[in-house]
């Protein structure tokens, strides 16, 4: 009996491992979406890897494990943020504004990240995993364990309260859009 246990237990190991290997990407973003830091992202990514591979035992429906790995990558994220933070030298000289010696050109949203950050953090989830990560609903109420419903009223909340920041945001620089219908009229 000591056999079929062991011999289920190295299935699952196999299966987590297929599955993080070709979803690394994906539990990288998520993670970076969290943390907004290359190396935090992937010490995420890493430790909930390992804490995946260490309880694959604990996997009783494997036509879940992807699910299962989601919800680990995500707990991972939540119990990093948890985490008190120590600054290191380079981060307070980047805080402080003081070049490093060298740039990086990259392209962000700062604002939608911002949006993104202001909402829970289980409202947040569901937007990732749904716009980021290209979710089905249900998907993401297996990963997040909720109910398709509540994952649909998160995140038609979430995307309400996105839309309403954005627009406070863009409203203090642009001009509504009327006024560029008006002066289209006048001419």
């Amino acid at each position: 009996m000591h056999f079929f246990f062991a011999q289920k237990e190295e299935k699952n190991q196999d299966l987590i491992e297929q599955i993080i290997l070709e979803n690394y990407n994906c539990y990288y973003r998520l993670a970076y979406s969290y943390v907004h830091n290359e190396e935090d992202a992937g010490d995420i990514v890493q430790n909930g890897a390992y804490r995946a591979l260490k309880g694959s035992h604990t996997l009783k429906h494997p036509e879940y494990a992807q699910s299962w790995v989601y919800r680990i990558m995500l707990n991972e994220c939540f119990r990093y943020l948890k985490q008190p933070k120590f600054l290191s030298y380079e981060a307070v000289q980047e805080e402080k504004g003081f070049d490093m010696g060298y740039t990086e050109d990259r392209y962000m949203n700062i604002d939608l990240m911002q949006a993104l950050d202001s909402l829970p953090a289980q409202d947040k989830a569901v937007v990732i995993l749904r716009f980021f990560e290209d979710k089905k609903l249900e998907e993401i109420a297996d990963i997040l364990e909720e109910n398709v419903n509540t994952v649909k009223s998160r995140l038609y909340r979430s995307m309400k309260k996105l839309r309403n920041t954005l627009a406070a945001d863009s409203d203090e620089y642009t001009y509504p859009l009327n006024a560029g219908k008006e002066a289209q009229h006048d001419l």
